[in-house]
């Protein structure tokens, strides 16, 4: 997409205690200006509105955005994803400003497991080890031993020792598969990601037979009855190489649908049908994600907010599990 294509609409403007900006202007020439004036640069989710993508400096998934987001010489960090991710590179980065353009871009899972019940439910078990989902809060990865995403979740699990009990925090879906695969048990925190729960088994199973050419690829967060059902199970970008190196053409993708804009950029002649959820409601879209709008990026990177303000002894705690988690994915 053409910058000179991405301009904004009159009814963006209603952004409330926030001052106005001229509702014609060319907002992706304005970003682009404003992240050379900061020294910043723009970490996406894949996640995110496929105009937000491609203005991203990088796109990637929770562990790619975790390396970038380590090894950037910016001086300005500007997160295009959910409020746990920004917290990450302010964990990541704790002397450089981490701007979030909507702070209720949160996570069901973060929400579904707050620190103060994961420390109760981690004293039943005081010869376990607490190994997190990195959709979680910076006050859970503060409290845990070491942070996993979905593309590193198994190798971590069979880096552990054998006789070493461990917790599994915060997605039971996740956690369920990764036994599965590692064949360890873990004792799971009973949380699910709200978009990975819709897809409707029945419905994809419709889908599949009205394209028995297609494949169903299928992020671990996803539902058992799901997964059994999917030629392939990986990470957001795990699904993009999949697809990319695959010689098959037609694909049913059962997360969420972001992810689409780059495997049509990356294969253009090929087919991609987003998974269905049970009602007929957009439930497969990240109402989170999609919280963060290019207006809202221009207009946090103009006023220099929203910005990622964390407790330092937290940050300095947290920061240990991630190091590990980045250390072991090497």
């Amino acid at each position: 997409m053409e910058t000179s294509d991405i301009k904004s609409k009159p009814l963006s403007l209603k952004f409330d205690g926030i001052k106005p900006f001229d509702p014609y202007l060319n907002l992706a020439e304005e970003i682009i200006k404003l992240k050379k004036e900061m020294n910043a640069v723009i970490l996406a989710h894949y996640y995110q509105e496929s105009e937000i993508q491609d203005l991203a400096d990088f796109i990637g998934d929770s562990l790619q955005l975790s390396q970038q987001a380590e090894q950037t010489k910016a001086d300005v960090i500007i997160f295009a994803g959910v409020h746990f991710m920004a917290e990450t590179a302010k964990i990541l980065n704790p002397g450089k400003p981490v701007l979030l353009p909507d702070l209720n871009a949160g996570c069901s899972l973060a929400e579904g497991c707050p620190a103060p019940l994961l420390k109760k439910f981690k004293e039943k078990y005081p010869d376990h080890i607490v190994i997190s989902y990195i959709n979680c809060t910076a006050e859970v990865k503060a409290i845990s031993d070491i942070i996993c995403t979905s593309s590193n979740a198994v190798r971590i699990i069979e880096q552990i020792p054998k006789d070493q009990k461990i917790i599994f925090a915060p997605d039971r879906n996740l956690g369920r598969y990764v036994m599965q695969k590692s064949g360890r048990d873990m004792v799971l925190w009973q949380g699910a990601c709200i978009v990975h729960e819709t897809f409707s088994e029945r419905k994809i199973n419709k889908l599949k037979f009205e394209n028995p050419d297609a494949l169903l690829i299928a992020h671990p967060e996803c539902e058992e009855t799901v997964l059994s059902n999917a030629d392939y199970i990986g990470s957001t970008s795990g699904l993009l190489n999949f697809v990319t190196e695959s010689e098959k053409n037609e694909f049913i993708v059962a997360t969420e649908p972001g992810i689409i804009h780059q495997m049509l950029k990356k294969n253009p002649e090929k087919t991609f049908i987003p998974a269905p959820p049970e009602s007929s409601c957009n439930c497969n879209e990240c109402p989170y994600m999609k919280l963060n709008t290019i207006e809202k990026l221009y207009l946090c990177m103009r006023d220099k907010k929203p910005e990622i303000i964390l407790d330092e002894d937290i940050m300095k705690k947290a920061l240990v599990p991630l190091e590990r988690m980045l250390e072991m994915s090497k």
